[in-house]
């Protein structure tokens, strides 16, 4: 049975058809956040499965850019640091970088070096898996760090598109 809170927030994502260019299908989660007590609820979800399931965690990791919603509000639940994702070029300093893979070229991802220690435990958040290749990007990044990557987490899985595929570690979803 699905928690009632999940099902809140189903409720509340809006379908965007043709956005950003047509045959895409957006699910938009921003509605979401616009509702305190559903957000809240959701937020309340997703850590209370984490400690559940992942109680070593020491680092909720987020993924630009959505990824920073959900992110830092798991963390500040689970008392747990928090490390962003970010697309090449936006952190200072010594980064760890994995290139990727898109449907029309190339992108890269980057972590600050001192945000992660060998051997942390993580579990990496973002909003939606679809294809994968970002949540995998994340996956490599976090292994070029040496750190143990727990689990991912997303909101929404599209299914049809078998992002999990890619995944070779644990994947919570909550909406399909």
């Amino acid at each position: 049975m699905t928690d009632p809170r999940i099902l809140a927030v189903k409720e509340l994502i809006e379908l965007c058809p043709d956005f950003p260019k047509p045959g895409i299908l957006f699910q938009n989660i921003f509605p979401v956040l616009r509702n305190p007590s559903v957000f809240k609820g959701l937020i309340d979800v997703l850590a209370e499965d984490i400690r559940a399931k992942y109680p070593a965690v020491e680092v909720i990791v987020g993924l630009d850019s959505r990824g920073f919603l959900f992110g830092p509000m798991i963390a500040q639940e689970l008392n747990v640091a928090f490390v962003p994702v970010r697309k090449k070029g936006k952190l200072p300093g010594e980064t760890h970088r994995v290139e990727y893979s898109l449907e029309y070229g190339k992108d890269s991802c980057e972590i600050q070096k001192n945000s992660l220690q060998p051997g942390q435990k993580v579990v990496i958040v973002d909003d939606l898996l679809a294809t994968g290749g970002t949540m995998k990007a994340a996956c490599d990044l976090m292994e070029a760090a040496k750190v143990e990557v727990l689990a991912c987490l997303v909101v929404i899985e599209l299914k049809v598109l078998k992002g999990k595929d890619q995944i070779k570690y644990p994947l919570l979803s909550y909406i399909e």
